[in-house]
């Protein structure tokens, strides 16, 4: 066992991979990348913490420990690994379940759940389970990240007005609150959120080389020591302990566990599947692939490790991985060089952000949850398949109106619904012979292909199983008697069925029972070898005969043919191009 759990943490380390390839290039070109994320991060990290109730320096700590750990088991090499705004926002909704925000256990329940968190990543690596991110599907991301932004932006009104209104992570509770308190507004705390907003948005299009957060802080703080605005009603972050963060074991108790664990369970699986997305991106672009395992393992030990340095969960950044890219890394080392910058502002800088503004820090994280809404991302949805649009709308609004984790929830249920829906009721095409070929094609497609008489060709566009068993059984029924055609044989080209299971055997069973009864044949045509094994254990094969299984669908009718040729004394195989129903649906040629 032991030798095992070594052969598994031996394969899953990456340090080598990267290292053996690294060269005196590399390395300049991953510290200039890792000092510029490092500058950028530390504005950053410190208003994330602020999102999740906690005291800025802990987004600091958790800037600092995972960016060691992540580069060792992790296969991305541009992603950027820190404190994150949308888990920072999942974080709070949790703790705030649980705990009261600003008591004595609430940073030590912030930091049991990154070590929950890094456990389950650990634990999906080890067992394989990448997949599991294919739960959160494109369009609730795309929900969950724009009700999301909004939640962000929201939260942070108060601090930017100078008035207590509360935590809430409902945007219409904050809203109502803000406008019961109007009369309240500091208008100096005000003023200075709304330069802050101001410099965040217009420095990127002025001097985009310049880290626009930085040069807030900067500002934000030097005028404040300047001019006293703590004196003048002004809240500021005040004493940022000085020094490292000490080691530290988290105190565990059943009942504290139980009650972080939807939290925890929601952070790795939204976590996981970001970094995955994003890293895939960055993968794409420099030609190298990433194991969605290692992934899991690398997050999960960069969040387990930090937990015992006082660290906040962490995932990769969509902002920082891509100025992380621009700047030229190469290699995980990145994340070193913009640890060391962390760890030189915990040692050295910290007293500076004494006089730091709160509505600075307010506006910092206003403006990153502004950039996660994604409008093109929604139109795209909608442009591609309208359901999808709507799962995302769905998502969105559950998150805004119940709560974040019930979002995700009821974004994943509509989306498995949906893809139960679609399995339940797949394409089913009656299929056109295309004269002069072999070939068999949807006549709502391909204008040329033309029905044959009494014969009825399917092809059936999914996995058939006990979802869809019944709807492939009533179609063949209803069609024949529908369009009031005489249909003595149906053949169903199997080639795309890639599964049969009991139900849909049954169900079989049931169709050719039905079918003798109107006096049809049953035909099977294409069925691959997984397939042809469960037809022939379940009896299938044996009661329709050899006679009913074919290579493809030309065989099947070349096969009937002759045999009404035998027993009619006709030559309908040379009639084989001919004998087409007399009317053709008008459409566009296109390949079906």
């Amino acid at each position: 066992m032991w030798h095992q759990a070594w052969t598994w943490f031996r394969e899953s380390l990456t340090l080598n991979q990267w290292i053996s390839t690294s060269t005196p290039k590399t390395v300049r070109q991953d510290g200039a990348a890792g000092v510029t994320v490092g500058v950028m991060l530390i504005p950053q990290a410190m208003a994330y913490a602020v999102i999740a109730g906690l005291p800025p320096i802990y987004g600091l700590y958790g800037a600092l420990v995972p960016l060691l750990i992540y580069p060792i088991f992790g296969t991305s090499r541009q992603l950027a690994i820190g404190p994150q705004a949308l888990d920072m926002l999942i974080l709070a909704a949790g703790l705030g379940a649980v705990t009261q925000v600003g008591s004595g256990e609430y940073v030590a329940m912030a930091i049991i759940v990154t070590a929950m968190v890094g456990l389950m990543q650990i634990a999906m690596g080890a067992m394989q389970l990448g997949f599991v991110a294919n739960l959160l599907s494109r369009p609730v991301i795309t929900g969950l990240t724009s009700a999301a932004a909004l939640i962000i932006s929201f939260s942070q009104l108060g601090s930017l007005l100078g008035v207590d209104l509360g935590n809430s992570q409902y945007v219409h509770v904050v809203f109502w609150r803000a406008l019961q308190h109007l009369g309240e507004v500091h208008l100096l705390s005000l003023g200075i959120g709304a330069a802050g907003i101001a410099l965040l948005l217009l420095l990127p299009r002025w001097a985009p080389a310049i880290p626009e957060a930085l040069v807030v802080v900067a500002l934000a703080t030097v005028a404040s020591y300047a001019f006293s605005f703590e004196d003048s009603g002004v809240a500021v972050v005040g004493s940022i302990p000085e020094g490292l963060p000490p080691l530290t074991l988290p105190t565990l108790n059943l009942s504290t566990l139980n009650a972080l664990l939807p939290a925890a369970f929601t952070l790795a699986l939204v976590q996981f599947m970001k970094n995955v997305s994003l890293g895939r991106v960055f993968a794409t672009r420099h030609g190298y692939t990433i194991d969605p395992n290692r992934e899991l393992v690398g997050l999960g030990a960069a969040n387990f490790v930090g937990s015992f340095f006082s660290s906040i969960p962490v995932s990769g950044s969509f902002s920082r991985s891509a100025v992380n890219d621009q700047t030229g890394a190469q290699t995980p080392l990145a994340n070193w060089f913009t640890a060391g910058v962390i760890a030189l502002t915990l040692l050295f800088l910290t007293p500076l952000f004494y006089y730091l503004p709160l509505p600075a820090l307010a506006a910092i994280i206003i403006v990153a949850g502004i950039g996660l809404i994604d409008l093109h991302e929604l139109r795209s949805l909608f442009k591609a398949r309208r359901r999808d649009g709507y799962i995302a709308l769905f998502t969105a609004a559950c998150t805004l109106l119940i709560g974040i984790q019930e979002g995700i929830l009821l974004g994943i249920g509509t989306s498995l619904v949906a893809v139960l829906y679609r399995i339940s009721r797949p394409n089913m095409a009656e299929l056109g012979h295309v004269p002069g070929t072999r070939l068999f094609r949807d006549p709502d497609r391909f204008e040329q292909a033309a029905r044959l008489r009494g014969i009825m060709v399917l092809r059936v566009d999914a996995s058939f199983s006990f979802a869809n068993a019944e709807y492939f059984k009533d179609f063949i029924l209803e069609k024949s008697e529908r369009e009031g055609r005489t249909v003595k044989v149906v053949i169903v080209d199997g080639s795309s069925i890639n599964g049969l299971d009991t139900t849909a055997i049954e169900a079989l069973f049931s169709v050719v029972e039905s079918l003798e009864e109107e006096d049809i044949e049953l035909h099977l045509t294409g069925l691959i070898g997984p397939v042809r094994e469960v037809v022939r254990r379940s009896g299938l094969h044996a009661l329709l005969g050899e006679n009913k299984f074919h290579l493809d669908p030309h065989m099947a009718v070349v096969s009937v043919l002759e045999r009404w040729d035998a027993a009619e004394d006709t030559d309908r195989v040379e009639q084989y191009f001919a004998t087409t129903e007399p009317e053709k649906k008008e459409a566009t040629p296109a390949a079906s």
